[in-house]
C-alpha cells in the first residue's frame, strides 16, 4: 500500500480548505497600499506617500501560556486579538502607524473549524489595528505538537515619520505620565495566574469568585488584549513624547524603556488607577506585591509621557479609554528607574 503525506499526520487538503476561508478574511482587513492577496509567495505592500521620510517600524511576539485556556476552554475567538495586539502596540509606542501584519499558526493536526476560528480573530484585530492581515504560514507539525494543540507567532510592519519617532529626546522631569486601563492580563502572566488560579486555589474555569464580580475564571483568564491604536489615532498631532506598552516585566521593567539615558525614573501613583478583578484574585493567594508588579500590567496596558501644558489636551482626546493622570517623570537620582508610591 503506498504511503501519503496524510498516513504521517499532515492533511494537505485541510491545509486548502483553511486557506479558502482565509481569503475572504483577509480581504476585508486590506489597505490600499497592499499589491496582490493571499496565495502567493510573499506580500507586497507600498509605502503610504504621505511619508517624506518613511522608517519601517517591525514587530514580533506570541500570546504565551493564555493558550492553554483557549485550548482547555474550547475558546478560539479572541485569542487572535491578542496575537495581533502584542504585536501592534508594541510597533504603536515608537509613534508608527501599523501598516500589515503576518501569523503563523503551527499544530498538530489541522483543525479547519478552529484555525478559522483563531484566524477570524486575527482579522478582527487587524480591523481593529487599522493594518492589513497580508499573509501567514499555517504548519502542521505532528510529533512536535500533540494533537490539536497549537501555537500562534505574529509580525507586524509599521511605518512612521522619521522626525516623529517616539521617544522623543525631550523627556523632562515634571512630564506627566498617562495611564491607559488594560482589561485584565492581557497576554503575560498567564504560566504565574494559571497555577495560582487552577492549582493554588482550587477553581475551575467556570467559577465565579467575588472578586471577578459576575465573571466566571475562563472570562477573566481569556480577556482579550486591548489594542491601542484609535488611542494614538486620537492623539493627532499632539506632541506626545514616548509611550510604553505594558507587558512581560510588568509596570516595574516596562516604563523605563522609555530612557535614552539614566538620568530620569519614572513614579507611578499605585492610588491613581483601579486594578481588574482579576489580580485581586490572584492576591488573594497570598503573591507579593513585588511579585505582581513584575509580573503583570495590575490594569495598566499602556503608558503616554505628555508634558505638564498637554495634560488636558491628551486626556480630553483619549476619553474613549478612561485616561488617568498615574504619575510623572523625576530625576533618577540614587532610586530605581520606576517608583512606585501608595499601596494598595
Amino acid at each position: 500500500m503506498a504511503l501519503t503525506y496524510k498516513d504521517s499526520g499532515v492533511d494537505i487538503d485541510a491545509g486548502n480548505a483553511l486557506v479558502s476561508r482565509i481569503g475572504p478574511l483577509a480581504k476585508a482587513t486590506m489597505r490600499p497600499e497592499v499589491l496582490g492577496g493571499i496565495g502567493g509567495f510573499a506580500a507586497l505592500c507600498a509605502l503610504p506617500t504621505k511619508y517624506r521620510e518613511p522608517i519601517l517600524v517591525s514587530g514580533t511576539d506570541g500570546v504565551g501560556t493564555k493558550l492553554k485556556t483557549a485550548l482547555a476552554t474550547g475558546r478560539h475567538s479572541t485569542i487572535g486579538q491578542d496575537l495581533v495586539a502584542m504585536c501592534v502596540n508594541d510597533v504603536l509606542v515608537t509613534g508608527a502607524e501599523p501598516l500589515f501584519f503576518l501569523d503563523y499558526f503551527a499544530t498538530g493536526a489541522l483543525d479547519v473549524e478552529v484555525a478559522t476560528e483563531v484566524i477570524r480573530g486575527i482579522a478582527d484585530g487587524c480591523k481593529l489595528a487599522g493594518c492589513a492581515l497580508v499573509g501567514g504560514e499555517t504548519a502542521e507539525l505532528p510529533g512536535l505538537y500533540h494533537g490539536g494543540d497549537y501555537d500562534l507567532a505574529g509580525f507586524c510592519v509599521g511605518v512612521v515619520e522619521k522626525s516623529l519617532i517616539r521617544p522623543t529626546a525631550t523627556l523632562a522631569a515634571g512630564d506627566v505620565v498617562i495611564g491607559l486601563p488594560s482589561a485584565g492580563l492581557h497576554s503575560n502572566g498567564h504560566s504565574l495566574a494559571r497555577r495560582v488560579v487552577l492549582d493554588v486555589l482550587g477553581l475551575s474555569f467556570d467559577a465565579t469568585p467575588p472578586q471577578l464580580q459576575g465573571a466566571s475564571v475562563a472570562d477573566a483568564l481569556l480577556a482579550p488584549t486591548i489594542i491601542y491604536s484609535k488611542a494614538f489615532a486620537n492623539l493627532g498631532a499632539l506632541p506626545w513624547k514616548a509611550a510604553a506598552h505594558i507587558t512581560g516585566g510588568g509596570i516595574i521593567e516596562n516604563p523605563p524603556r522609555i530612557f535614552r539615558d539614566e538620568t530620569l525614573a519614572v513614579q507611578l501613583d499605585l492610588h491613581t488607577w483601579e486594578e481588574p478583578g482579576i489580580f485581586a484574585l490572584i492576591r488573594s493567594a497570598g503573591v507579593a506585591d513585588a511579585e505582581m508588579h513584575r509580573t503583570f500590567n495590575c490594569g495598566l496596558g499602556m503608558i503616554i509621557v505628555v508634558a505638564p501644558e498637554q495634560v488636558d489636551v491628551a486626556l480630553a482626546a483619549l476619553d474613549e479609554y478612561q485616561p488617568r493622570r498615574v504619575g510623572q517623570l523625576i530625576p533618577r537620582g540614587e532610586g530605581p528607574d520606576c517608583q512606585l508610591i501608595g499601596k494598595r
